[in-house]
């Protein structure tokens, strides 16, 4: 692993803890942000120069018992103290796999054969959407190009309204990109992208640097497409076992609700909207 990326987590996190958060008492001018070094290291009962060194990048093997102070000192959410061991090398995990970008014939079947109100998709650990079913693509279709949801988040100027919570969309999709990242730091394919994002959004470079981290799991999205107006849906993420790195995301409509009846109107789009598939499931680009 290349660059310090520990170090710059730790500062960020640092910067985002106020004294009075953690019992701190404060007295006069403040030169920095969040909490000061000495400050981290007390809270977490390690020496002050050891943990000037972690974030300096002179010490890069922690303990697991320091990362866990280290979690707790800077009030780290599971996902994010998860990040942290992640990038000090200390989570057990085997070595990263490389990521697969082809979409087995199966998980095709298994996208068109979806029930007619169920928008699906496989997207990579970047977000890339690799392969989507035909409801999927009509869903998205008020985008240019449906080819990576953190460009289309950011990028695409129907992203504002298409996500009208769009703030809160914005900072969950920084923090699963900031929580892949911290299986492959030095990934290209990522970096490549989050330095494009930083470049053409500086909504996305502000929230990048507060390295926020969270998994895709479950969630509720609210949407608005032109034809139908307002959609709730929830989604479900699963892992695809066989293609290190690709997930399986399924939006669900309440049954019998308005949300469902939009989606069964958007199952009457064509696939020669952007983002649909072909027979076989493929994107159509």
């Amino acid at each position: 692993m290349t660059g310090n990326h520990l170090g710059t987590f730790l500062r960020a996190r640092r910067a985002r803890v106020r004294p009075s958060e953690v019992g701190m008492p404060s007295h006069g001018l403040r030169r920095v942000a969040g909490l000061r070094r000495e400050e981290v290291a007390v809270l977490a009962g390690v020496n002050a120069d050891y943990y000037t060194r972690l974030e300096q990048g002179r010490e890069r093997h922690p303990s697991a018992q320091v990362l866990d102070a280290l979690g707790r000192a800077l009030r780290l959410e599971p996902e994010a103290c998860a990040h942290l061991h992640r990038l000090a090398g200390t989570a057990p995990q085997a070595p990263p796999a490389p990521p697969v970008d082809t979409v087995s014939p199966a998980l095709r079947l298994l996208l068109a054969g979806a029930g007619p109100a169920t928008p699906a998709f496989v997207m990579s650990r970047a977000l890339d959407v690799l392969a989507v079913n035909a409801l999927a693509g009509a869903l998205f279709s008020p985008f240019a190009r449906v080819d990576n949801l953190a460009r289309m988040t950011f990028l695409d100027p129907a992203g504002a309204a298409f996500y009208p919570r769009w703030e809160y969309t914005a900072r969950t999709t920084v923090a699963h990109l900031r929580e892949a990242a911290g299986h492959d730091p030095d990934d290209v394919r990522l970096r490549g992208l989050v330095a494009e994002l930083s470049a053409g959004s500086a909504e996305f470079a502000r929230l990048w640097a507060a390295h926020d981290v969270r998994g895709k799991t479950s969630d509720t999205k609210h949407l608005w497409h032109p034809r139908t107006g307002p959609l709730e849906v929830t989604y479900q993420v699963f892992d695809v076992r066989d293609a290190p790195g690709q997930q399986l995301v399924v939006y669900l409509a309440e049954p019998g609700g308005p949300a469902e009846r939009a989606l069964r109107l958007l199952v009457r789009d064509g696939t020669d909207r952007p983002g649909a598939t072909d027979d076989e499931g493929r994107a159509v680009r």
